[in-house]
């Protein structure tokens, strides 16, 4: 079977990794009027036209980075206690934070990201409208990457790696260690503890998700307490530490429906993978096969209140009176369900 196609997977530009510690990399990109901009006000970006796409400007008129040159770490005996030594008092609200995104047909590529307060909302609204390219509509909206449909691969993959990166940013102002405000570094793909000498980077959290089939070919869709009443989608779960995907693969279905999935090599198979930056999340989808036909399933009661097998009869008919309602688009639950089916599914 080919790898699903889904749309957090697309991407084109080089990520350019070794550019990152170039020093005054984002200085330089600022000041190229060629340098394309990404604007982020929390997790919304800056969007023009309908159908949305994203407001890539130049960087005039935005603001300049700030110096975020590191001081030197304290110098600490092994008796000391980090949270002696002195550091710098956490900002209110931090300035915008400029991130390095990569390259493509020889244009570098950028995301300016702000807090989400009502002052950098101003800003970045009359700075993006001011640096918009000739011949783009003037006015600038804000909207999620699940808002965004329509979005090229080339953007698409900007998008979504410049919302993950500020989500990641956005909870790491802060050493987990010592509590030391954290200082950026590497055109954003690093944050320091000058404190303990230390560098944090990016993480993702592994989550699988499956679409859980029977000897029949029938599929287990699930319903969460926190869901509207007709919502339906495939199992999920995080992976934990010390697991493979294929144990959380089988645990989560174990833990969730009350079924198990069989042991072979074949019952748990690879179907691909896209990141879901809500805030930082990597789902890698399976199908997985329960042995036998008609197998009792139970939900926990705590994550689902609802699991049902559905034939692709059940499932049209179902979507059709509006007793089920399936995950958008974008989601790989949506995609892993339509492959099952063998097409395209009616709704958003």
């Amino acid at each position: 079977m080919a790898a699903l196609d889904l749309p957090f997977a697309r991407a084109r530009h080089d990520r350019a990794a070794a550019r990152r510690d170039t020093p005054d990399l984002l200085e330089r990109l600022c000041a190229d009027p060629a340098t394309r901009v990404l604007v982020l006000h929390g997790d919304r970006l800056a969007v023009v036209g309908d159908p949305a796409r994203l407001a890539v400007v130049g960087p005039a008129g935005l603001p300049a980075p700030l110096d975020a040159s590191p001081t030197p770490p304290p110098h600490l005996d092994a008796a000391d206690d980090p949270a002696d030594a002195p550091r710098d008092a956490p900002r209110e609200e931090g300035p915008p934070l400029w991130l390095f995104l990569g390259e493509h047909d020889g244009v570098a590529y950028t995301a300016l990201a702000a807090p989400q307060t009502t002052s950098a909302l101003a800003m970045l609204s009359a700075a993006a409208a001011d640096a918009a390219d000739a011949g783009e509509p003037r006015g600038v909206a804000w909207a999620t990457l699940r808002e965004l449909d329509a979005l090229d691969d080339l953007h698409q993959g900007l998008a979504t790696q410049a919302v993950a990166l500020a989500n990641w940013h956005a909870v790491h102002a802060f050493c987990p260690r010592c509590g030391a405000p954290t200082r950026v570094r590497d055109a954003g793909w690093v944050r320091w503890c000058p404190v303990e000498d230390r560098e944090l980077y990016p993480r993702t959290d592994p989550a699988v998700i499956m679409a859980v089939v029977d000897d029949a070919d029938r599929i287990l869709l699930g319903h969460a307490a926190h869901w509207p009443a007709a919502r339906f989608s495939t199992l999920a779960g995080f992976v934990e530490p010390g697991e493979s995907l294929e144990q959380a693969v089988r645990r989560e279905v174990a833990e969730e429906a009350g079924v198990r999935v069989g042991a072979g090599a074949d019952d748990v198979v690879y179907r691909g993978s896209q990141t879901w930056p809500f805030p930082a999340s990597l789902m890698l989808g399976f199908r997985a096969r329960v042995e036998g036909v008609g197998a009792d399933v139970t939900p926990d009661g705590v994550e689902l209140t609802d699991v049902r097998w559905l034939t692709r009869a059940a499932l049209s008919a179902a979507l059709a009176s509006g007793d089920v309602v399936l995950p958008p688009r974008l989601s790989i639950a949506r995609a892993l369900i339509e492959e099952w089916h063998g097409g395209r599914l009616p709704g958003a």
